[in-house]
């Protein structure tokens, strides 16, 4: 696709380059800095100097002015100039000659140094050697079939080395140590270093002439076969895709990113980025086109021009223009050689930004995305694309010169709500990606409230977490536009996360009143929840009554589930609110269920209301004739778990109304607290007739207790299932060799016997006799052993004790403690293992000698 990267500008006039010489023709150009020189037909050397100038417009003019004029005394064709600055020299080629001329009076070296037979030369532009003073040439012989390396100085051009080839050379260039060669009918790549030939591929020599061009280092530029402009290594190998180009060009120029070939009618300019085409610019009878230091010189057989580069900022925006994005791009990062560093990120980023824009136009958001995220792009350019989504405080304004041509979103999608649904989603994940990156640092504001707008507009799941979370909105836009689409309950986290408590209360309030409708609210749990949570103890209170009338249940979570680490204000006494709640009956047992179960509160007020509680609830369902069952079975059954659970109840003032009615489970447990264990297990017995329960009944109060405490309560079972009076003779004996049987260790044998029946057989109770004798051999043997140790650890004592004072401890008035330095004034002391003798006072650990440092146990000191 064209782009337009030069304009063709006169170099020098007509009139001045020829003049009226009609026979007169340009066979060659060179240029050095501001002097043009200029080969003729007619054997003369022209000297022009050449001035820049640039309009108010930004054209650029050329002012030339003729130097000196040389005709080097032959009628043949001057076919090449190069400039040697460094030498102040210029070397030409006429008559297959190779002459030095003085750069300015162009009069020949006094050395007259000459090469002859020379089809052409190339200079080296990366020399080996590194004398600032010369040049290194390659030549081409007419008949030779060699190559030869010369080192040119001011006055001398010395052969260095001679390279040998196959055939006589139709044209070549050299750069470092290599050559690129065309002979008759083929390419080849030497290196003179090495030795080293590398065919490359072969041309049509009848009608091609065999352009070789430098285009980097040891890289070239070749016509190949079906007009291809073949790049080419000194390994040999293409890097580059190759060109397609017209038949029959006469020259070739490189300037990056731009190859630019002439042939007799047009100057093409070709880019090595995409291998494309990129502009054509007639010239008729073009000859020769050349980049001199950075300026590009085309000259016809009567004409010079130059070609001025249009400004890559030009080029590239005229790519954007034409909506061209990976061209631009491309061409935008080719810039980096030739524009400064700082220039090129603000350009480069600059183009990526419009790109970004042009692909949002396509709607191609992801490529939309990756530019505006590389090009660090200012959101509130993209924000301000949707009306109403910046905040109203915003004093945004574009960029000058503007990024792009858009209105807003809606004139984009003309209208069209499935794309303006589409551009929205996409708003929003782009600025998800980059909240919280550097693209959005001091634009906290404009990103979070047009992400609020945007989830509150969709109805996104993302809202309630979004407004709960740290975020910049701004406060009044974010609540119009929370109210406008009605997402009240995100409304109330958000001014929960603003600490407006009482303002959020209000509105979830209002929701579930069914003042305000929002199907995300969770209902009265939640705000229930929120209460119990809250520090401010006088808007908890304001909503109190509000939340027990609706859920007696729910509402009292809103004590039960404070903070373990909440201060303890007046308001929140656990008495002040137990004496709030008697108007809620439901709400005081589950506020007392919490003070004795979950807190474990040991104050006898709320065990006991608890227990009278659940007591009078048992016995008004009992009155109750339509009560199910089995839920006063469950009623009673809690009963029976608090009266069990709990100590600190008034078991007086539960056992006299219990009393008065048939619980006689409830019964039983109440004569158990007040160890009155006769009472209830007679009770379990011959009222409940549940044995299972009354050997429970023993286990679970004997537990804590020491062995003589459990065997009197088994042995009072024993009693009561024995007991003659209260029923039938051996009427419980079933249970009572059940219990024998099973609790064998739990029983005094001697006792057992003095109570059992006299008629009983030794075969109904052998099964408690045979673990009665074997735990009582256990004990007799395990009592002899205890007193056998205790009798061994006695003798070593005395031995040790003996041993110790066969050893005297002599001390005199001349003695002293070696710790405190200080004599014995009494008969105590202290003596450690190893002998020595300290005041009692200075051994301050037994285990360790103070003296020494010895240590003779591990065991702790005693304080």
């Amino acid at each position: 696709m064209s782009i337009k990267a030069y304009e063709l500008v006169p170099a020098i006039e007509r009139s001045k380059l020829i003049g009226d010489k009609a026979k007169t023709a340009i066979e060659c150009v060179e240029s050095c800095g501001k002097n043009l020189y200029i080969g003729t037909s007619d054997c003369f050397i022209i000297h022009f100097l050449l001035e820049e100038k640039s309009q108010p417009n930004g054209k650029i003019l050329y002012n030339s002015e003729q130097q000196s004029r040389k005709h080097l005394g032959l009628k043949k064709p001057i076919l090449q100039l190069k400039a040697a600055s460094a030498l102040n020299r210029i070397l030409v080629l006429l008559d297959n000659t190779v002459t030095l001329l003085t750069m300015f009076n162009l009069e020949p070296t006094l050395s007259g140094a000459k090469i002859k037979g020379v089809t052409a030369f190339s200079i080296n532009e990366s020399p080996l050697g590194n004398n600032p003073f010369s040049v290194e040439i390659c030549v081409a012989y007419t008949r030779k079939k060699s190559l030869q390396l010369f080192t040119v100085t001011e006055d001398r051009m010395v052969p260095t080395r001679e390279v040998a080839v196959a055939e006589p050379p139709v044209n070549m260039c050299i750069d470092g140590a290599s050559i690129c060669v065309a002979l008759g009918s083929q390419y080849h790549m030497l290196n003179y270093e090495t030795g080293v030939t590398q065919d490359l591929f072969p041309y049509e020599n009848e009608s091609t002439f065999p352009l070789i061009k430098r285009v980097g280092n040891e890289e070239f530029l070749l016509s190949g076969p079906s007009a291809l402009g073949m790049f080419v290594t000194s390994a040999g190998i293409s890097q580059r895709p190759p060109l397609q180009w017209s038949d029959n060009l006469s020259s070739v120029c490189f300037v990056f990113p731009y190859v630019l070939a002439m042939d007799e009618e047009f100057i093409t300019v070709h880019s090595i980025l995409d291998q494309q085409q990129k502009q054509t610019i007639p010239f008729q009878g073009g000859k020769i086109i050349g980049d001199f230091d950075g300026r590009i010189f085309v000259a016809s057989s009567k004409e010079i021009y130059s070609l001025i580069s249009v400004p890559f900022e030009k080029q590239i925006q005229d790519l954007l223009d034409s909506r061209r994005v990976e061209e631009a791009l491309a061409l935008a990062k080719s810039a980096r050689r030739t524009i400064p560093k700082e220039r090129f990120i603000k350009m480069y980023r600059r183009i990526q930004q419009q790109a970004g824009f042009i692909q949002l136009r396509q709607l191609n958001f992801g490529e939309t995305a990756e530019l505006f995220k590389s090009g660090q792009l200012d959101v509130r350019e993209l924000i301000n694309l949707f009306p109403f989504m910046l905040p109203t405080n915003s004093n945004f304004t574009r960029s000058v010169p503007l990024l792009h041509d858009i209105a807003d979103i809606k004139q984009l999608c003309l209208g069209d709500p499935t794309k303006v649904k589409a551009c929205k989603e996409f708003l929003a994940s782009f600025l998800e990606d980059v909240r919280g990156t550097n693209l959005v640092v001091g634009y906290k504001e404009e990103v979070d409230t047009a992400l609020l707008k945007l989830y509150a507009e969709t109805n996104s799941p993302k809202l309630v977490e979004f407004v709960s979370a740290e975020n910049g909105c701004v406060v009044q836009d974010s609540v119009d536009s929370l109210q406008k689409y009605g997402r009240h309950h995100a409304l109330g986290l958000f001014y929960k996360y603003h600490g407006d408590n009482e303002k959020a209360l209000q509105v979830w309030v209002s929701i579930v009143s069914g003042e305000l409708t929002d199907p995300s609210h969770p209902g009265l749990s939640f705000v229930v929840s929120f209460l119990s949570q809250l520090p401010d103890h006088e808007l908890v209170w304001r909503y109190v009554d509000w939340a027990l009338e609706r859920d007696q249940e729910q509402g009292v979570k809103i004590f039960t589930q404070r903070p373990p680490d909440e201060p303890q204000t007046e308001r929140m006494r656990p008495e002040t609110i137990v004496d709030y709640l008697h108007r809620y009956p439901q709400a005081v047992v589950g506020y007392l269920e919490h003070l004795v179960f979950t807190r474990r509160l040991e104050k006898e007020k709320y065990h006991t209301h608890l227990a009278v509680l659940y007591l009078d609830k048992v016995l008004q369902m009992r009155k109750d004739p339509s009560t199910p069952a089995d839920e006063i079975e469950r009623s009673r059954e809690k009963l029976r778990q608090m009266l069990q659970f709990s100590s600190l109840y008034r078991v007086a003032l539960i056992l006299g109304k219990v009393k008065e009615t048939d619980m006689y489970a409830e019964c039983a447990i109440l004569y158990g607290k007040k160890e009155e264990h006769d009472k209830a297990l007679r009770i379990l017995v011959y009222k409940l007739k549940d044995y299972r329960a009354a050997e429970q009944y023993c286990d679970t109060n004997g537990k804590g207790h020491d062995l003589s405490y459990r065997r009197r309560l088994f042995q009072i079972l024993l009693s009561v299932y024995l007991d003659p009076m209260e029923g039938g003779k051996d009427s419980l004996a079933a249970p009572a060799v059940q219990l024998l049987n099973n609790h064998a260790e739990d029983f005094d044998a001697v006792r057992v016997l003095q109570i059992i029946p006299a008629h009983w057989s030794i075969g109904l109770i052998q099964q408690f006799l045979n673990r009665a004798v074997r735990q009582s051999m256990h004990s007799q043997r395990t009592t002899r052993v205890e007193r056998m140790l205790a009798r061994g650890e006695n003798l070593q004592v005395k031995g040790a004790s003996v041993g110790l004072k066969r050893t005297p401890i002599m001390l005199w008035e001349e003695r002293y403690c070696k710790v405190c330095c200080r004599p014995f004034s009494d008969n105590s002391f202290a003596r450690y293992p190893n002998g020595e003798v300290t005041h009692v006072q200075c051994a301050r650990n037994k285990y360790v000698c103070p003296v020494t440092g010895r240590l003779f146990s591990t065991k702790p000191a005693k304080k």
